[in-house]
């Protein structure tokens, strides 16, 4: 199979669906995504084997394990979208289809462009392999509980301004939505401290390998994430504070994954 088509195919089907769930979110019925539910999760499962070829080409190379920028983000969205269209069959999570997909599809069309790119590494050791296993799916679920907090935003605004649009229609209830967001933080609050904890045990040499701000940027999304669950579990924390907080979280985040590589890969080669 040609390096080059897997995520091709990947791209066409996250675009395809992707126009698919606009469709079938602009549609005035009272279940919207009934008629093309099935064709776009049909779509969404090609999508997902093909997207997993093409990461697992990207970071076990010939030359040996490269998580830099782009293979790095190429996972991450794999994961993301993994654990949306899994948690779809249950849950009402369907909406998020229309952020990560157009996002999954640029993440991979940048990753096919010969930019960026760092010397692989020989192997890795299983301590370091599990702390960004770890690091992955705590970001994975972390950004899924961010598209959450912000449609909840979206809602919120929309109920108090006493108007419904079509996506309004789709989403599942407020309560519903609050506890899925809380549901995603708790779940990938634990998985952070973990990795975290691991980093800390089996990373060798911050100094020398340029982690300390990346280190330092996760603390402080940690300490946002806990005092954000603290407040809820305490004073009841919800709504905008909720949305806030876990905005300020993921930025701290997206400084530590992304902010760091990109600095150290492209800004400082």
């Amino acid at each position: 199979m040609s390096v080059q088509l897997p995520p091709l195919i990947a791209i066409a089907c996250y675009l395809f669906a992707f126009a698919l769930q606009v469709r079938a979110s602009l549609q005035a019925s009272d279940n919207p995504v009934a008629s093309s539910r099935g064709i776009i999760l049909g779509l969404s499962g090609l999508a997902l084997v093909a997207h997993f070829v093409t990461s697992w080409q990207q970071i076990f190379t010939a030359l040996g394990t490269d998580f830099s920028l782009l293979p790095l983000s190429v996972a991450i969205s794999l994961v993301i979208n993994g654990m949306v269209i899994g948690g779809s069959l249950r849950r009402p999570l369907h909406s998020l289809f229309l952020l990560l997909f157009p996002l999954s599809a640029l993440a991979l069309a940048l990753s096919l462009l010969p930019i960026w790119q760092s010397p692989p590494r020989n192997s890795l050791p299983l301590g370091l392999s599990l702390h960004i296993l770890l690091s992955i799916i705590a970001y994975s679920l972390l950004s899924i509980a961010t598209l959450e907090a912000l449609f909840l935003s979206y809602q919120n605004r929309q109920l108090h301004q006493h108007h419904s649009s079509a996506l309004m229609r789709i989403l599942p209830p407020l309560q519903t939505m609050e506890s899925l967001l809380f549901s995603l933080l708790i779940t990938g609050f634990t998985l952070l401290t973990l990795a975290l904890v691991s980093g800390l045990f089996f990373v060798d040499n911050f100094f020398a390998q340029h982690l300390v701000h990346k280190t330092v940027f996760s603390i402080v999304a940690w300490l946002l994430y806990a005092t954000l669950l603290w407040g809820h579990f305490r004073w009841g924390w919800r709504g905008k504070t909720a949305t806030l907080w876990t905005l300020g979280g993921f930025g701290s985040l997206m400084l530590a994954f992304w902010g760091s590589k990109f600095v150290l890969e492209v800004i400082l080669a």
